[in-house]
């Protein structure tokens, strides 16, 4: 006997059941003169039976237990129990007996019980017996591979007064069912509802443990002291792992109201799902945009899903990761292809941890702007106080020297005093760069050409080694228009990798000078970049000029 969730193992033809609860007349007829009183199946088989579906607390075990314990008592070839989905009443897992994996995949697809005898039963949770299912009038037959089956034995799973499935019993070794077997069926079925409630609680248990203990690891790794570069990685790949999917996705909004996948875990290369979009129109997309989750049976068939990796996917959450009206963006999580659907409990814990994740989110971004803010308050200050005391103090100290220069009398005191004034002058000039890189952001882009200038010179000093002096005359943010400044920061990086390439280089020195003349008298400006590196052959390079007109 084996076991297995795929396949049917049942034919969806239809039943018309009899008043006197599921025999038929053709079923009276086979049993005239037996014995209606007694149990179809002996005593000590069926006390056995009902003692095992009892003995384990995994569900999808106990499940398995039960409709082999069904196919045994009653002596049938083929046994299948059908979990049935009270929202939309319809089958959404069917576990088998006696049936091999080759013939459950030449069957084909899982049946949804919505017509036939499956659906007879769903609707009315009553005992059915049929001698010979085929012969009904309502019959659809059965799907090409399926073995042939003649004789029919169903009856309801009830939990706590709740239709939770049905059991399903074909072709009676020696004769049709008998009410004796019905009888010993139901009681076994009795049993079982008692086992499945227990399991249930148990697995229900153990997953809203997991969500939480997973919820719980994403807020301590985005709020925790070292927080992760990629937060909604975490959140992905936490999301995937918990929902037992293929992917976990995360989906951002476009400024033409589309969605992005900007982040996907997956076991393999996740190349081809980053940057799908989804298109402006689509109806999910109208409802993930308002903040509701959409729930799919089958992404490579429903004609919501209009993106081009949907056909990899069956199975699928998409969640809404929002926090006080702030939608983030949204979490999908997809199952492969004929995987098992997602029950009510999964499509409930999966949005709570969407909305835990998305208030986590929320607040390391809160905790990572107040950290930003205080580095951005310690570099304002550190800015005040060289620009208020340590520039102040070389102005005045130059001021001295010059003084004392006017005042001296001989030749070599009055070159080295100028020559001190000028280094004062330089140094001056280098403090007031690092004032102005103190007050760009860290991590922001450079939107002014001072910065777009230290970002080349940072740029260098990674290749190098050497961090370039960098000396600006004149107010360049103001006097250089787009089109120069482009040129400029053009022959920058030119003649910066020149310098990368030379040897022994220990000084790099960068001037963007806009208080140049041209040799036709025109203000320009001018760069220079100078180092004392050498080339290949040894000879000292020369120093590289690039000007333009204002």
């Amino acid at each position: 006997m084996s076991e297995g969730t795929a396949g049917t193992g049942m034919s969806e033809g239809t039943a018309e059941e009899p008043a006197d609860g599921g025999t038929g007349e053709a079923g009276e007829a086979g049993r005239e003169g037996a014995d209606e009183s007694s149990l179809g199946a002996p005593v000590e088989p069926l006390l056995e039976a009902v003692l095992s579906v009892g003995a384990d607390l995994e569900l999808r075990s106990t499940l398995q237990h039960i409709v082999d314990a069904a196919a045994r008592i009653t002596d049938a070839e083929y046994g299948a129990l059908g979990v049935v989905d009270p929202e939309q009443a319809r089958l959404t897992e069917l576990f088998t007996s006696g049936m091999d994996d080759a013939t459950r995949e030449r069957i084909g697809r899982l049946p949804c019980g919505e017509r036939g005898v499956l659906g007879a039963l769903i609707k009315e949770p009553r005992p059915l017996r049929l001698d010979d299912l085929t012969q009904d009038p309502q019959s659809c037959g059965m799907p090409p591979g399926h073995p042939p089956m003649h004789s029919f034995l169903g009856v309801p799973i009830l939990v706590q007064g709740e239709v939770f499935g049905n059991l399903y019993l074909a072709e009676k070794r020696g004769g049709p069912f008998t009410l004796g077997d019905e009888q010993a069926l139901r009681i076994l079925a009795a049993q079982a509802g008692i086992a499945i409630g227990n399991a249930r609680l148990y697995e229900n248990a153990r997953q809203r443990e997991r969500w939480i203990a997973g919820s719980a690891t994403v807020t301590t790794a985005l709020l925790g002291g070292d927080a992760p570069d990629d937060a909604l990685m975490v959140v992905a790949e936490e999301a995937r792992k918990l929902a037992d999917a293929v992917a976990g996705v995360i989906l951002q909004p476009m400024p033409d109201g589309g969605m992005e996948i900007v982040t996907a875990s997956t076991h393999e290369d996740p190349g081809d799902l980053v940057g799908t979009v989804i298109h402006p129109g689509s109806t999910v997309l109208d409802q993930l945009l308002g903040g509701e989750p959409v729930f799919v049976e089958d992404s490579a068939t429903d004609p919501r899903m209009t993106t081009e990796v949907r056909k990899l996917f069956g199975p699928s959450m998409l969640l809404p990761l929002q926090s006080d009206g702030l939608l983030i963006g949204t979490l999908a999580l997809p199952r492969a292809r004929g995987a098992r659907r997602y029950s009510a409990l999964e499509r409930l814990l999966a949005t709570q941890f969407a909305h835990q994740a998305a208030l986590a989110l929320v607040l390391a971004e809160a905790r990572v702007s107040r950290e930003r803010l205080a580095v951005f308050e310690d570099r304002d200050r550190i800015a005040r106080d060289l620009h208020d005391l340590v520039i102040q103090r070389l102005f005045a100290t130059g001021m001295m020297l010059e003084s004392a220069q006017r005042r001296a009398r001989i030749d070599d005191v009055q070159g080295t005093i100028g020559k001190a004034v000028d280094e004062l002058e330089s140094t001056i000039q280098e403090v007031r760069t690092a004032i102005f890189a103190l007050q760009q952001p860290p991590a922001d882009a450079p939107t002014t050409f001072r910065g777009k200038v230290l970002r080349e010179a940072a740029g260098a000093a990674a290749a190098t080694g050497v961090t370039p002096s960098t000396h600006f005359n004149g107010a360049v943010d103001a006097a250089l228009g787009e089109l120069t400044a482009t040129q400029l920061l053009t022959a920058l990086r030119r003649a910066l990798a020149e310098a990368s390439r030379r040897t022994a280089i220990s000084r790099i020195e960068i001037t963007v000078d806009c208080a140049a003349e041209l040799p036709d008298g025109r203000a320009a400006v001018r760069l220079t970049v100078s180092d004392d590196g050498r080339t290949e052959d040894g000879t000292s390079p020369t120093t590289v000029t690039w000007q333009a007109p204002l």
